[in-house]
């Protein structure tokens, strides 16, 4: 089955439009894990205009309390690199964030940024963290993953959400099939995340063998129809019934 990943960066920035910590990132990480969540992602920014570092203090032993993933998602600067290893989360997924991009958009260029890459996630393998690449489906970038030894890598599936409802769902969902099964042929375990929902998340794990998906913006908007705990529940609800086809 695969599991569901709450991100609460959403939650994090409605909290600082106000100024005071309200909504409480950390209740909401409660409330995530009791309707059946099996891991709480983050992404901090070097702004911290919405996630903040200190935010990740809070939820390592929520997480742990809950026998969960605790997901950390971010540029591997140094000032980041430092937090990860103080701190040790289960995961920590690297994203290829500049500063000025309103959210993460295209995965790493590996041929061009393997070299970069290498030493960071060796580093971080050897704290005992688990790491994560976030890449597109080129089959290229998903072998260099492997080569500068990562142990999964999460698939940005924006271009998956934007064809679900077009003729080219079917061609575009066996697109992302054949890069999850290439992942695992190399041994790479396979992540999920980015424009997911309510609506099409079910298909895409019904189709490609996925470990984790990680969601946080469809899901806080969902919840203002369904209300934050019934919508985590519809989320493990469907992950639990989607059965994912290993069709190696």
């Amino acid at each position: 089955m695969t599991s569901l990943s709450v991100n609460l960066n959403k939650i994090a920035l409605l909290r600082n439009s106000r100024g005071r910590n309200f909504p409480n990132v950390a209740d909401f990480a409660v409330y995530a894990l009791k309707a059946g969540a099996a891991g709480i992602t983050l992404h901090p920014r070097p702004d911290e205009r919405h996630a903040r570092y200190t935010d990740l203090y809070d939820l390592k032993p929520i997480c742990e309390s809950f026998s969960a993933e605790l997901n950390v998602e971010g540029y591997p600067s140094e000032d980041f690199l430092e937090i990860i290893h103080e701190l040790r989360p289960h995961q920590c997924t690297l994203v290829p964030d500049d500063p000025r991009q309103i959210t993460s958009d295209h995965g790493w260029d590996m041929p061009r940024q393997s070299e970069f890459l290498e030493p960071i996630v060796k580093r971080l393998a050897l704290s005992g963290i688990r790491v994560s690449l976030f890449t597109d489906t080129n089959s290229a970038n998903i072998q260099l993953s492997h080569h500068v030894g990562a142990h999964r890598i999460e698939l940005y599936t924006e271009e998956y959400a934007h064809a679900y409802h077009s003729k080219n769902k079917e061609h575009i969902t066996r697109m992302y099939s054949e890069a999850a099964k290439f992942a695992r042929s190399i041994g790479l375990g396979v992540n999920a995340g980015h424009d997911l929902s309510l609506d099409n998340v079910g298909h895409l794990c019904k189709e490609c063998h996925i470990d984790e998906v990680s969601i946080g913006h469809a899901l806080i908007v969902e919840s203002l129809h369904y209300g934050f705990e019934n919508t985590v529940k519809r989320y493990v609800e469907i992950l639990h019934s989607s059965n994912p086809k290993n069709k190696e």
